[in-house]
């Protein structure tokens, strides 16, 4: 970067505002020692990577993101732990998660593909939000996401939460959560190892990647 363009930046940056330093570089390649320094005097990370997710939500479209990256990050030989607190226990509760709904009511990036063969454009148009509180419109949407999920051999639920389960990965059920619901753990998937509180899972998501979804 040219001392004028820098020069430029700092101008433009408002009085007041501090620019984080997150450092030269990103943090060290595999097969490094600990603490071992890169040419420039930073230090390397070469400890097991380990990711952690807290699934909060229990609609169908809020919970493919976080099994798909949980699933992802197994495959590269990734630590990975999934905490499920609030109304995403229902994603491990046996009586609920194969009948998660989906609503595009409060979605307005919600379009429906198929709209395209009716007339070229309309795929692209978000969905009235009024549509969504009309009867029926929950179930057709939810049919509609589902049917969009098989084309693609995208497992359901339960089928993702045994898969996630032969690959390793670590289910949590928070205790509160768990509590305030009237959960037993007869209805719990069994991959789901306890039920524990957060300042647990805070322990066991030490130095995870942690993604909150």
């Amino acid at each position: 970067m040219s001392e004028n363009t820098e020069s430029a930046m700092h101008r433009s940056i408002p009085p007041g505002f501090i620019i984080p330093d997150f450092g030269g570089r990103a943090a060290g390649h595999p097969g490094e020692s600990p603490g071992a320094p890169h040419a420039d005097g930073i230090p390397a990370y070469s400890g097991p990577r380990k990711m952690a997710f807290i699934c909060s939500k229990g609609n169908l479209d809020m919970v493919y993101p976080a099994l798909i990256m949980g699933n992802a990050a197994l495959g590269e030989g990734i630590e990975v732990h999934l905490f499920f607190t609030f109304w995403g226990l229902d994603i491990v509760n046996t009586k609920t998660n194969d009948d998660l709904k989906f609503s595009f009511a409060g979605n307005t990036a919600m379009h429906m593909p198929d709209l395209g063969r009716l007339r070229p454009g309309l795929e692209h148009r978000s969905m009235p939000q009024a549509l969504g509180a009309a009867p029926g419109m929950t179930k057709l949407a939810t049919s509609m996401m589902k049917k969009q999920m098989a084309d693609l051999d995208i497992p359901t639920v339960p089928e993702m939460l045994d898969i996630m389960q032969a690959a390793g990965a670590h289910l949590w059920a928070c205790r509160m959560s768990f509590d305030m619901m009237k959960t037993i753990e007869a209805d719990l998937h069994p991959a789901v190892e306890g039920v524990i509180s957060a300042t647990d899972f805070i322990e066991i998501s030490q130095d995870a990647q942690i993604v909150f979804v």
